[in-house]
């Protein structure tokens, strides 16, 4: 956001950058739906606030039966019994430092297993006594584990956490797959700060800067609402949909849709999302691409000193 005394107060730029040479960085946490990709639920912090911390803040927008799927950051064991609490469910991927092995517990499929996590001897940062002192003694959680060959991928093995514990109802597939889903996140996020700008916001107060995000959420919400429109309406899957091309095909219908009647203005809406639905993002699983960047950057240095004292040396020089 720019760098204004009033947004730097607020959201200060990272301790390793120079007063005047970085801009103030705010970090989000967002809930997205994974059946329309829209978001659910958005809180907003300092750069160095702690994902768990944003995830807390949270979970007040989950509603009963919900699967709360995220990474290892989030598996934590008083996080797993509030998710519990409110009648929802998690799959997290194990923290890396839980080091059991599928010698303990109890052996429920391949690569599966029930678990018995016990309290902590110590309160973990984030919680005060009282919420430590009123977790359980001890919880089950499953443990389902499979290695991933895919060309490309770094990642190997990877070890999920789950409040899931019927296997009858939930196979092990099942987790697997709807974990596999969460990198369907990864994009929504790249959707919502690159596809639609949000990366850069442009107001120079704070509480501007929070409607500046809210709005884009608006925006980004408004577009997956058309998907899911266009996709139910002509069976299409509104997940394969194009975010960017039903972007383009919104910004080239608003003039019609201003300038029609009531009663027109219903058909060029049909109209719109039969074009939308018209052509889906082709099924590609299992994709891998290098990670290299084709874009290159500005041959220009970083700034590594306030803009008045380069100024000064330009004079000077």
């Amino acid at each position: 956001m720019p760098d204004t005394v009033e947004n730097q107060k607020e959201y200060p730029q990272t301790s390793s950058q120079k007063p005047g040479c970085g801009f103030p960085i705010a970090k989000i946490g967002v809930i997205f739906s994974l059946v329309t990709g829209a978001a659910t639920a958005l809180c907003i912090d300092v750069l160095n606030t702690h994902d768990i911390k944003l995830a807390r803040r949270l979970y007040s927008f989950i509603k009963p039966n919900d699967v709360l799927l995220g990474d290892r950051a989030f598996c934590a064991y008083a996080d797993m019994v509030t998710i519990t609490k409110l009648g929802c469910d998690a799959i997290f991927r194990k923290h890396q430092s839980r080091t059991t092995t599928m010698r303990k517990g109890k052996i429920v499929g391949d690569c599966d297993k029930l678990v018995t996590w016990y309290k902590p001897k110590s309160c973990p940062k984030g919680l005060n006594k009282d919420e430590f002192d009123a977790l359980p003694s001890s919880i089950t959680v499953r443990e389902v584990y499979y290695y991933v060959i895919i060309p490309g991928f770094r990642t190997q093995q990877v070890s999920l956490i789950t409040t899931l514990l019927d296997k009858a109802t939930y196979s092990t597939l099942e987790i697997v797959g709807i974990y596999g889903k969460r990198w369907d996140v990864e994009l929504d996020l790249r959707h919502l700060k690159t596809t639609l700008g949000m990366d850069i916001l442009r107001c120079k107060t704070p509480s501007m800067v929070r409607k500046e995000i809210y709005v884009y959420l608006l925006a980004y919400n408004l577009l997956r609402g058309l998907m899911w429109s266009a996709g139910t309406t002509y069976t299409t899957p509104p997940l394969r949909l194009s975010l960017q091309g039903t972007r383009h095909h919104l910004n080239n219908f608003i003039p019609e849709l201003l300038a029609a009647t009531s009663t027109k203005r219903l058909k060029i809406y049909r109209t719109l999302l039969k074009v939308i639905a018209h052509k889906a993002v082709p099924d590609r699983p299992a994709r891998n691409e290098p990670r290299v960047r084709k874009r290159r950057p500005k041959a220009y240095l970083l700034m590594t000193k306030p803009r008045h004292e380069l100024r000064k040396q330009l004079q000077t020089a």
